[in-house]
């Protein structure tokens, strides 16, 4: 160990200055890195640990942990593109090998992830899951590879062609990864929970017209088209009072007929940054138990390397 350090001391003070830089500030970022990582990791576990566990039928509105299991909603299916699995969610991609001369690397070449709506179910009722930016933890993960861009079959049928081809490296130009979460499997939630629909629903209606005028001014064409009354290209302050009473009389019809709807239970993502969506498959303990792992390494990862980074810079200057 002596040996290396005194190595990198003598690399330190006179190996080629690009070299060093190069090396010096990867350390810095690979630092940086840990660190907000380990700051994030810890805090999603102090989030966990310090939110009670709510049922379904008397969780308050806000900000609420649900434990249950992942149901589908009535309807067209959810399906995985790469497996074909039947699940609640799904993330995918295909990454292609590509080799220019000594170099070659994995580049993704197509990939997505389920914003489609399930359900969580416990023993007191359901609600509705949007899992738009939900950060995922899956305990369903597929990774196989193939020759071409679109698998032709299932990681256990493809894997099984691979023994045989497994000298012909053609076979495995492309790599194949995929995470589920699967119906009647164990889902623990937290987010934003409201209830929608129902006579007691309350309304912002300001804050919903000012919504709906944005959502207006994103198709400026249709916006002057249907409230440009004399035709001049431009929207004056007389037609913007008519866009808002518009949207004031839409947006009050909208919500007279939710109060008429039975009232439907929706958690999804917050907009306070502070309040991470969660979605994961595994038992609230575990996860905790493995954020708390994540923060130690990624803590590790940023005294190691901003230390080791310091101190050869510390070196290099004083040369």
């Amino acid at each position: 160990m002596s040996d290396l350090f005194i190595a990198l001391k003598h690399w330190a003070k006179s190996g080629p200055a690009d070299d060093f830089w190069l090396w010096a500030i990867g350390l810095l970022i690979a630092a940086i890195v840990g660190f907000l990582i380990s700051f994030i990791t810890l805090h999603r576990k102090r989030i966990i640990e310090d939110t009670p566990t709510s049922k379904i039928r008397s969780a308050a509105q806000g900000y609420v942990e649900l434990i249950g299991y992942g149901q589908l909603m009535e309807g067209q299916p959810i399906v995985a593109p790469l497996t074909g699995t039947i699940c609640t969610w799904y993330k995918y991609s295909v990454d292609e090998h590509r080799q220019s001369g000594k170099n070659s690397k994995w580049v993704t070449i197509k990939s997505g992830t389920s914003e489609e709506l399930f359900l969580i179910k416990d023993d007191t009722g359901q609600c509705i899951i949007d899992p738009e930016g939900a950060h995922v933890t899956s305990t369903n993960k597929d990774i196989w590879h193939g020759a071409e861009a679109n698998p032709l079959g299932s990681p256990v049928t493809a894997n099984k062609k691979q023994s045989f081809f497994s000298g012909l490296g053609r076979h495995r130009r492309y790599r194949y990864t995929e995470e589920r979460l699967h119906t009647d499997e164990s889902l623990y939630a937290i987010g934003l929970y409201k209830t929608v629909g129902g006579a007691g629903t309350k309304f912002d209606i300001n804050e919903d017209v000012r919504e709906l005028i944005r959502e207006w001014k994103t198709d400026s064409e249709a916006l002057i088209k249907r409230f440009d009354a004399d035709k001049n290209g431009e929207i004056d302050i007389q037609e913007w009072q008519k866009v808002r009473q518009a949207a004031y009389d839409h947006i009050v019809e909208k919500h007279g007929e939710q109060k008429t709807l039975p009232p439907v239970n929706i958690m999804n993502k917050t907009n306070d940054s502070r309040r991470p969506f969660i979605l994961s498959a595994i038992e609230e303990n575990d996860l905790i138990h493995r954020l708390h792992i994540y923060s130690v390494l990624s803590l590790s990862l940023f005294i190691l390397c901003g230390s080791l980074s310091t101190w050869l810079i510390s070196i290099r200057l004083a040369a």
